[in-house]
């Protein structure tokens, strides 16, 4: 039988699902994440303040990765 823990998805929980993911402005000035994988579709919107902070830790955590290194 699985445990709670087991049935949990966190941040380090691999999957094996494939999916595609486009960022782009809305006509509305949002800015949306749009994932899409076989049978779902999940599209996001965010305030421009609201992406700049997910870029922020997008680039966060790819430095902490990296060891800190800034690439362009």
């Amino acid at each position: 039988m699985a445990t709670e823990t087991e049935n949990t998805m966190g941040i380090d929980t691999e999957r094996d699902i494939e999916a595609n993911l486009q960022i782009g402005p809305t006509d509305k000035g949002m800015v949306r994440l749009f994932v899409e994988g076989k049978g779902f579709e999940i599209p996001m919107d965010f305030t421009p303040e609201e992406a700049y902070e997910i870029a922020e830790e997008i680039m966060a955590a790819a430095q902490r990765v990296d060891g800190g290194k800034k690439r362009r």
